[in-house]
């Protein structure tokens, strides 16, 4: 038998977790005015990842063990793994100014942000960044704040409830 490779193990991982997130599920108070269960959104939300998580499974084996140089010091980690560490802080930042930029302002530039840090930097794209950032945001905020009823932070900048 083949041993497992680093992608089976996390896979195996991540099922273990989705199911237990699952489990838990039945957990979770069951209120008598609601029209759905407390449970089914979550439930909607766990079934796909756990799905996605028996594929990335089933892909790691089928990919079996592969030889890997491994990350020989600090430096080629942050080198490696550049992308997801930038977007951690990218994100972060976005957390911390949150009550100050609100939601519209601050989503608005982290998705910026994280396009223009991940992909091109040339004016074109940048203006195309700009673009998907203020449509994807606003439709985004309209629809919780119009559609839903749910007022997202607003921030001190902007003041719109």
């Amino acid at each position: 038998m083949k041993s497992l490779n680093k992608d089976a193990v996390i896979a195996v991982l991540l099922c273990v977790i989705a199911a237990l997130f699952y489990w838990e599920t039945y957990y979770i108070p069951v209120y008598e005015y609601a029209s759905i269960g407390s449970e089914i959104w979550p439930r909607v939300i766990l079934v796909p990842l756990l799905a996605l998580c028996v594929a990335y499974f089933v892909q790691s084996i089928k990919k079996g063990k592969t030889e890997g140089g491994g990350i020989s010091g600090i430096g080629d980690f942050f080198r490696t793994y550049q992308n997801p560490i930038l977007s951690f802080v990218v994100f972060f930042i976005f957390l911390l100014t949150l009550d100050y930029l609100g939601m519209l302002i601050g989503g608005v530039l982290l998705v910026f942000t994280l396009l223009t840090v991940l992909g091109y930097k040339t004016p074109k794209a940048l203006l195309i960044h700009a673009a998907i950032a203020i449509v994807t945001v606003g439709a985004v905020w309209s629809l919780f704040t119009f559609v839903l009823q749910v007022y997202l932070p607003e921030g001190e900048l902007l003041r719109l409830y």
